[in-house]
């Protein structure tokens, strides 16, 4: 990431601090959804907040749900007021401290304490949605369009050390208190506080450091910049069908995000209920999972740049279904850690060519908004492949083999929908509808 290949691969007065403050905050970023999401909040709200009750993992499935609902709703109608009022800088701001503020309101909550864990987590995870789509938004302007796989591998990578940060701090904490003979009420109101504090600490140079490149203007036709969120939501999709590739885009990314939901949310569960792992051992697979992931997105950034968007993001989705399969024929222990470590290098190089497809896709003026599509298409997915999951375990009694197996459909789909995409004939629109002539595509 240093020297003549750095500035090489940034559009001409970009700063490299410029870009290492983007990427510290998927540093940030990262550990909220390592700890609350994936590794500590979530059994704790099952099993303190909700006391084991029968309906407990239903009320965290719910919340998670209606938070990605909202999100849903409501980020085209954001991306869109901050693509004409030049505002990304202060909604990233605005989305920071929401999620910060909420993630640390998460401490207060112990048993039956509803009151604070449901509202907490449903902003938290909205903030942290709304974060995460406009940060992503800043890339274009930032990397050339031949470098956009390289630099955003460079974000995701370091994305994923800031949550093995974070989670070490926090398994600091479980282990000590533990130690001490401490309940679980006295030491994760704590990680709370600390994922707060690394997320807010990691988060403050991209407000010193990264510009806000765009200008103020309203939309061609005289279009308003915010509207009610249905109505942009309705503007946003009916706009997209200019760009045909964009869409077949954001669908492929609603079938191969689906299956990613459920690996983010249900592998722990998988590896407790059918392959017999204990705590330590899911805390050590969350680890290797976020450290492949780390390598995975930075390595194959420079492949993904060299071989182009589309056919990187094909050979991750081979990499999943390989993992399904492997996966769902383990046996042993040892089979699973192989398939975790191919899920971790499929993970971050995967989201990552997403990413930067949806920049090489998406027209300069509407950063914001084309983000915020692909932030509807993620979301979406983080419902439908955990409820699929969960609802193919329930009809099978608790097959979590067949479970496992049908979300490497999502994979399938995903990757049959990507063979339609002509991402030269997409750049083409995306320059057209700036009045541009694209160079090099």
């Amino acid at each position: 990431m240093s020297g003549p290949s750095m500035r090489g691969a940034l559009n001409p007065g970009v700063r490299r601090r410029e870009v290492f403050a983007w990427a510290l905050y998927d540093f940030a970023n990262s550990g909220y959804t390592t700890v609350v999401l994936t590794a500590v909040f979530n059994a704790y709200f099952v099993g303190v907040v909700a006391g084991n009750a029968h309906w407990a993992t239903l009320a965290w499935t719910a919340t998670l749900s209606l938070s990605y609902l909202i999100v849903m709703l409501a980020m085209p109608g954001l991306g869109a007021w901050a693509d004409a009022q030049a505002a990304k800088k202060r909604l990233l701001a605005a989305s920071t401290v929401g999620c910060v503020a909420a993630t640390a309101a998460l401490a207060l909550a112990g048993p039956g304490g509803f009151w604070i864990a449901v509202p907490a987590i449903i902003i938290s995870n909205v903030c942290y949605s709304v974060g995460e789509s406009v940060i992503a938004a800043f890339l274009p302007e930032l990397a050339r369009p031949q470098y956009l796989g390289r630099v955003s591998g460079w974000g995701w990578s370091f994305g994923y050390v800031g949550g093995m940060l974070t989670l070490g701090l926090s398994l600091a904490v479980v282990i000590a208190a533990q130690a001490a003979g401490r309940p679980a009420t006295d030491f994760v109101p704590w990680t709370m506080l600390v994922t707060a504090a690394v997320f807010a600490a990691a988060a403050v140079p991209v407000f010193l450091f990264l510009r806000e490149r765009a200008r103020p203007a309203r939309a061609a036709g005289g279009r308003p910049g915010f509207m009610p969120v249905m109505r942009q939501l309705a503007a946003s999709w009916r706009d997209s069908r200019a760009f045909p590739d964009f869409r077949r885009l954001l669908i492929c990314g609603v079938f191969y995000q689906a299956g990613i939901a459920v690996v983010i949310t249900l592998a722990a569960v998988y590896a407790e209920q059918v392959m017999k792992f204990g705590q330590t051992q899911i805390m050590t697979l969350v680890f290797l999972v976020n450290i492949a992931a780390a390598a995975g997105a930075f390595a194959f950034g420079f492949v993904e740049d060299r071989i182009g968007h589309q056919r990187a993001l094909a050979a991750t989705l081979l990499g999943w279904i390989a993992m399904v399969l492997i996966a769902f024929f383990a046996t042993s222990q040892g089979g699973f850690w192989a398939a975790a470590t191919i899920a971790g290098l499929c993970m971050g190089s995967s989201q990552s060519a997403g990413r930067a497809m949806t920049g090489a896709l998406a027209p300069a003026s509407r950063l914001a908004e084309f983000f915020a599509l692909w932030t509807f298409a993620t979301r979406l997915a983080s419902i439908i492949g955990p409820l699929t999951y969960g609802l193919v375990t329930w009809a099978t009694q608790g097959n979590h083999r067949l479970g496992i197996l049908s979300t490497g459909l999502f994979f399938l789909i995903g990757l049959a929908v990507l063979r339609h995409v002509d991402m030269a004939r997409g750049v083409r629109r995306g320059h057209e509808a700036e009045g541009l002539t694209p160079s090099g595509s």
